[in-house]
């Protein structure tokens, strides 16, 4: 009889944690675990009352019924389909297809935060799209920062511009840098871009050959404007003497014309440059062209021009303002010339 009477407060806080575990898992148990007949009958046992025949230790007592073990399943089947959303779950998918594709925590998360508006499943097309071009993670992330467009795109107008681009001679090793120094390539008209290209054709005489390399090395040109890129290459040709060859190799038409023609101007003045003949020859050595454009103003001061600064910004003032007296004379003889047009036609 002592024995039971140990036994009895052990299975009592058996029981207690059995609910207690239970009760956190199914909210809706806690009330019954306050008002379990078990516990009641546990306290309030009259003295002298033979255990055995009481009611409080029978096993259906401890036992959960079927149907209370039935409506515990259901309800957490329920809570997990109240919080499966698709949307979620989609958005995990395309994720995990990122990581796999090589972009760690940071980018995804920079490119999530790129176009918040664009479809998690459109974003991935397009970055797929991307890196079948040989575009790896990091310069393909700074392109899209630099151009938020670009995700905008579908895949039939990523592969359209991409087969285009390749016709031009700019396959996989060389779109690298393309859109990287200009990303607008891909959401520009189309007949904008045929427009430079007629031009550096046309206008320029650039071989095919040399019009590939002149977009690898200098894709900005894509955007300038077809009559200033013919101006500056006839510059180039006829003020300078240079040939198609030095233009490309120098990245000559990526320089705005106020940088060329003032360092070219200043040197010519200084009696340190010379237009060549129509043989290509001077009578004196004229300086690379990297050493006119390709270094700061500080380095072509002292190297190139071995001038003062106050010299150049001197002169770069009187060169502003022949320019405008220029510009201001050219304007005025328009003006004469289609007065007397309109006269001959009265």
């Amino acid at each position: 009889m002592a024995a039971l009477g140990r036994q009895v407060p052990d299975w009592h806080r058996l029981m207690t944690r059995s609910w207690t575990c239970l009760a956190r898992q199914t909210p809706h148990l806690r009330d019954r675990k306050r008002m379990s007949p078990l516990f009641c009958k546990l306290t309030t046992v009259p003295s002298g009352e033979n255990l055995q025949e009481s009611s409080c230790v029978r096993p259906k007592t401890y036992v959960q019924e079927p149907e209370y073990r039935t409506h515990l399943v259901q309800c957490l089947h329920e809570e997990q389909k109240t919080f499966v959303d698709p949307k979620s779950t989609e958005l995990a998918n395309v994720i995990s297809s990122l990581q796999d594709m090589g972009f760690d925590e940071a980018h995804i998360n920079s490119l999530l935060s790129i176009q918040p508006s664009v479809h998690p499943q459109q974003l991935l097309d397009i970055i797929s799209e991307f890196l079948l071009l040989g575009l790896h993670p990091e310069p393909l992330l700074m392109a899209l920062k630099k151009s938020s467009q670009l995700l905008k795109l579908s895949p039939v107008q990523m592969k359209k511009r991409s087969s285009y681009l390749r016709k031009l001679g700019l396959g996989e090793g060389k779109l690298k840098r393309v859109l990287h120094g200009c990303p607008e390539v891909f959401t520009m008209r189309q007949r904008d871009i045929d427009g430079i290209v007629k031009v550096l054709k046309e206008r320029c005489m650039f071989t095919a050959q040399q019009i590939t390399e002149l977009l690898h090395r200098c894709p900005g040109v894509l955007q300038a404007d077809p009559s200033e890129l013919e101006y500056k290459f006839q510059y180039a040709y006829f003020r300078m003497g240079l040939k198609h060859l030095d233009i490309v190799k120098n990245d000559f038409l990526q320089y705005s014309i106020t940088k060329i023609k003032q360092r070219h101007m200043y040197l010519e003045r200084l009696g340190r440059y010379q237009t060549p003949d129509k043989k290509g020859q001077t009578q004196i050595h004229n300086p690379l062209l990297k050493d006119i454009l390709r270094v700061s103003e500080a380095e072509f001061l002292a190297r190139t021009a071995r001038s003062s600064a106050e010299e150049f910004e001197v002169f770069k003032k009187l060169l502003d303002r022949e320019e405008e007296e220029s510009e201001s004379h050219a304007s005025e003889e328009e003006e004469e010339e289609e007065e007397e047009e309109d006269e001959e036609q009265l």
